[in-house]
């Protein structure tokens, strides 16, 4: 399924699948519901879900339900809490790493130039640390 929404391109056959749920109804069940979690290559999470005419996809025309679908753009903090919530432990943290009890890291997503991350890369490897801590050392100028 593709969509635009915000004038943003949201489409099932060019974003990496990384999560799935259904609530366990057979597919031809008016209940039945299920949603998957893609990553754009911006980095950007969305859902596609689809469901019967009783589901929260329902289509309807006049008095009349039917299946039906929809993509929901997520931020980051919202597709993290429905990863949380639909997939097991090992799924979570193959999207967004081991979560850390006593750190306060936030992941980010960012683009940069192929020649900016070489240099990083590069950089960090010289100096034995991470990546991350390079650019930590570099934001907070320490």
């Amino acid at each position: 399924m593709k969509k635009i929404i915000n004038g943003k391109v949201y489409d099932t056959d060019t974003a990496k699948m990384v999560g799935s749920w259904d609530n366990g109804h057979p597919a031809n069940d008016f209940a039945y519901c299920s949603e998957e979690l893609y990553r754009k290559k911006t980095g950007e999470f969305f859902l596609h879900g689809e469901g019967g005419a009783l589901s929260r996809y329902a289509s309807h025309s006049g008095d009349n339900s039917g299946w039906g679908e929809e993509i929901i753009p997520l931020t980051y903090n919202a597709a993290q809490e429905w990863a949380e919530k639909h997939l097991d432990g090992d799924g979570y943290c193959a999207i967004f790493g081991e979560p850390d009890a006593n750190s306060e890291d936030v992941t980010l997503g960012i683009r940069v130039s192929a020649a900016a991350a070489a240099k990083l890369k590069r950089e960090a490897s010289m100096q034995g640390i991470t990546q991350a801590a390079l650019l930590e050392r570099l934001i907070m100028g320490s």
